[in-house]
């Protein structure tokens, strides 16, 4: 495996693969852990997450040099993916126990209750997009809950990978609780299939998610998957506008685009849709582009060539199929794998911008009648994932919120994702719930106990 940094193009570092016995060998080390750990208390559990939080904030610099080198997210961004990935274990490390209580429920017995028990081993795919938070939004819930754990990483982040391996086995938890496979994915097929697999989980693409979920589903294991999106981004005849902009570009451009909830559809009134073009093109047009690891720098390469690529013909099939190009457009004149803010208006149905999810620096606006209009056209798509709605006035928020075909619609805010809260989609987007109580018990045996 190779780790290429995507602001030079050059290769950082190489890394061996496991072999299949080795990762059966792995498998069976990891199993082997769970059967004791899945007996440990939650005060033992909270101890070790309390101390992974620590090392992660003790090692911030190291670790966000070693995202934005390898994937090219800006160095600012890297160091608050640091935080939030501490702050996760922080929080189960205080609520786990609470949220996995038992549940007494009236019934025809003398006693019955919920309890929830642990599953096994966990098979994460995760993503390069957030190569440290994608992770722990997975591990943390997953090991407090009393799992085990097998991560296959991104194959252009195989640092990131080992460094999360290395967190947990510095923070003191046992030695193969959580490892790493080093592997293409064409080698999860066989990790899915090895009995000594409970269940999956996958961030990715539709395609890598509809083919784990067909392998999991022909050995009848659970999965929880997180796909892409095309959020839409509603502006409200009574906006704030300031505020909208500011949030859309934060929305937009966070990770250079690379988020699958990023905003990517911004569905305006048409009273206002002129004044927020006007508005985000000045601003687009600030932004700096440059070396990632400049604090100064807003706007970085994007992970990897192909995905520059994909995201100018996207754009490119849209301005030839009727869309206005307002800024940006062209790939950037640089090493590296750049491509600058770019803002497309008169976005209709059909282009490829406003049907297909957009995994770049590219907004689209689409310019609608009335708040009816607004919400049919966010409704119109194959992805479920998130959307934001602005309006001045909460109440009708929280009505055109309520109609929103997604998994989560923040009123007047930044869609993200919150341990507190669960997070996932619908449609295309995927099924299941990271975060929050409702993705702690993802991978647990929801187990009923009767007493006569």
């Amino acid at each position: 495996m190779k780790s290429i940094n995507p602001s030079t193009n050059q290769v950082i570092r190489e890394y061996p693969e496991h072999s299949s016995s080795e990762v059966k060998t792995i498998i069976e080390d990891v199993h082997t852990e769970w059967l004791t750990w899945k007996e440990t208390s939650f005060e033992h559990r909270s101890g070790l997450f309390r101390s992974a939080a620590r090392i992660l904030r003790e090692r911030k610099d190291t670790y966000s040099r070693l995202m934005t080198e390898e994937m090219g997210k800006i160095i600012r961004e890297s160091k608050a993916e640091i935080e939030k990935c501490a702050n996760a274990c922080d929080y189960y490390a205080d609520h786990a126990a609470d949220l996995l209580e038992d549940q007494v429920i009236s019934s025809d017995a003398s006693r019955s209750f919920v309890m929830f028990q642990p599953l096994g081993v966990i098979l994460a795919v995760m993503p390069w997009n957030f190569p440290f938070w994608q992770v722990f939004r997975f591990a943390a819930p997953t090991l407090m809950a009393g799992n085990a754990a097998v991560l296959k990483h991104a194959s252009n982040v195989p640092g990131c990978a080992l460094a999360i391996e290395e967190i947990f086995h510095d923070a003191g938890f046992p030695k193969n609780l959580f490892r790493t496979l080093m592997i293409p994915s064409k080698e999860v097929k066989a990790v899915i299939a090895d009995p000594r697999i409970a269940a999956a989980t996958l961030t990715g693409s539709e395609s890598a998610g509809s083919e784990v979920a067909a392998l999991a589903g022909h050995h009848i294991k659970k999965t929880v998957l997180e796909l892409g999106g095309s959020d839409a981004f509603i502006i409200l005849e009574d906006a704030d506008m300031e505020k909208a902009v500011k949030t859309a570009i934060t929305a937009r451009m966070i990770n250079q685009g690379q988020s699958c909830i990023a905003a990517k559809r911004f569905i305006v009134v048409e009273s206002r849709t002129a004044e927020f073009e006007v508005r985000l093109k000045q601003t687009l047009e600030s932004l700096r582009m440059g070396d990632p690891m400049d604090s100064q720098t807003d706007v970085g390469p994007l992970a990897r060539k192909d995905i520059a690529d994909e995201i100018d013909q996207q754009v490119q099939r849209s301005v030839a199929a009727g869309a206005r190009l307002v800024t940006g457009g062209k790939s950037a004149d640089r090493q590296g794998f750049y491509y600058p803010p770019t803002l497309l208006a008169d976005v209709k149905k059909g282009m490829a911008v406003y049907k297909e999810e957009t995994f770049g620096p590219v907004v689209s606006i689409i310019s609608v009648k009335d708040e009816e209009e607004a919400i049919t056209v966010a409704n119109d798509s194959e992805f479920g994932l998130g959307g934001s709605v602005w309006t001045e006035n909460r109440e009708r928020g929280e009505a055109v919120a309520r109609r929103i075909e997604t998994g989560a619609v923040f009123v007047n805010g930044l869609v993200k994702s919150d341990p507190r809260l669960p997070f996932g989609g619908i449609k295309k987007s995927g099924y299941g719930r990271e975060l929050g109580e409702f993705g702690i018990r993802e991978f647990v045996n929801v187990k009923t106990i009767w007493i006569g």
